[in-house]
């Protein structure tokens, strides 16, 4: 038995508005814990004197203990539930943030870092199919605010750490708490979703399965390069390409999470009016222009212009891939997602190595060339992979 993207039968609809507002809570503590880590970096650069390679190793171990267990966790919430695993692993989330001020020693935070990572990673799974469910009982889409709803987790967590007085445990200590309560009461407002039994799941049906996650996990990739190598390139494009003040190079991280939040929280009125495939098309496309203007015209004022519009079109990609993976036959969500998710993590993580390779052989301007035309192949193709989903 798979579970799908909906409940077997339609809820009540104060049941639905109160499954919505929950997994939007869910959605903003992710965006506040994991804001929050990155906020701690420069403490815990401090704390253990550590130089900027060694630090990256930290920064690593969250990722890899996403990447090393996703599959497992995809396999893990396929069997107790969503609503289960969220209450379980929003306990071992939280704990985790709480500890890592406390390490005493570099080594023991590196494996503890490897705990949140693995954490974070089950926790996003476990929320996105409760988001794929609540869609499916909804007349309208919500699966991109229920994305904005991270980022704006994501403003707060930060914001928060600039308060001041505020010592990095306190500002841990707050925040697993918030994650800690939010966690534990999604049991009487999540949607049930069925269990899944690996050992009744046709082969021939599973393989088709894979075939499909595989598909829509290899669009993710490469959408999620473009997104990442923009998080991480757009301010060092600013400065050395651009050649804006230095006052300015700032905004560039700006205008594109300006993008990527407006994106979001109109995606879905967006995917109600023109659909999900030509919302995917458009995205892709918007996002492709928005990098080809910074590349052909780099000037300050230009390439904001072209992060903002970068942005926006990027913003609703995830949700769609997510949503499509929710929906594949013949495999579980939350192991369908997970096998998605590893895709657009690891993308993440490789987009900015790329272009920094590119950039050292050909130029930053002409790195960003080929990252819109990657963008170009995700405005291309993506509809192919999400067709029969959406």
């Amino acid at each position: 038995m798979t579970s799908g993207s909906s409940s077997s039968s339609a809820a009540a609809p104060h049941r639905i508005r109160n499954a919505t507002r929950a997994t939007m809570a869910q959605f903003f503590v992710n965006g506040a814990t994991f804001a929050t880590w990155g906020v701690l970096i420069p403490s815990v650069k401090e704390r253990f004197a550590l130089s900027d390679a060694v630090l990256s190793l930290a920064m690593l171990a969250v990722a890899g203990g996403a990447l090393l267990t996703m599959g497992q966790s995809g396999k893990w919430i396929a069997r107790v539930g969503s609503a289960r695993a969220l209450r379980q692993v929003g306990i071992l989330y939280a704990a985790t943030l709480l500890l890592i001020p406390l390490a005493p020693q570099f080594w023991m935070l590196v494996l503890l870092l490897l705990v949140f990572g693995s954490a974070m990673a089950a926790f996003d799974v476990a929320m996105s199919v409760q988001a794929a469910l609540v869609e499916g009982q909804r007349t309208r889409p919500i699966m991109s605010t229920l994305h904005a709803m991270f980022s704006i987790g994501g403003i707060a967590g930060a914001a928060l750490g600039a308060v001041p007085g505020l010592s990095p445990l306190a500002h841990a200590a707050l925040v697993g708490v918030v994650t800690l309560a939010v966690s534990l009461s999604i049991g009487p407002f999540a949607l049930p979703d069925e269990v899944h039994d690996s050992a009744a799941t046709p082969h021939g049906a599973d393989k088709r399965a894979r075939r499909m996650v595989l598909v829509l996990g290899g669009i993710a990739f490469l959408a999620l390069m473009c997104e990442g190598g923009m998080y991480d390139w757009a301010a060092v494009y600013m400065r050395d390409v651009a050649q804006s003040p230095m006052a300015w190079v700032s905004y560039s991280y700006a205008a594109f999470s300006t993008g990527m939040a407006a994106g979001r929280l109109t995606g879905d009125r967006i995917r109600a009016r023109i659909g999900g495939l030509r919302t995917l098309a458009w995205s892709g496309a918007a996002g492709a222009a928005g990098i080809a203007l910074a590349a052909a015209w780099p000037s300050p004022l230009a390439t904001l212009g072209g992060l903002l519009l970068s942005g926006l079109g990027i913003a609703n990609l995830m949700p769609i891939f997510f949503l499509a993976a929710a929906r594949v036959p013949g495999m579980a969500a939350a192991e369908s997602i997970a096998a998605v998710a590893r895709f657009a993590y690891v993308g993440m993580l490789l987009g900015p190595v790329f272009i920094g390779g590119v950039a050292e052989h050909l130029g930053l301007r002409l790195s960003f060339v080929g990252v819109a035309l990657v963008m170009t192949v995700v405005a291309l193709f993506g509809g192919k992979a999400v067709r029969r989903f959406i």
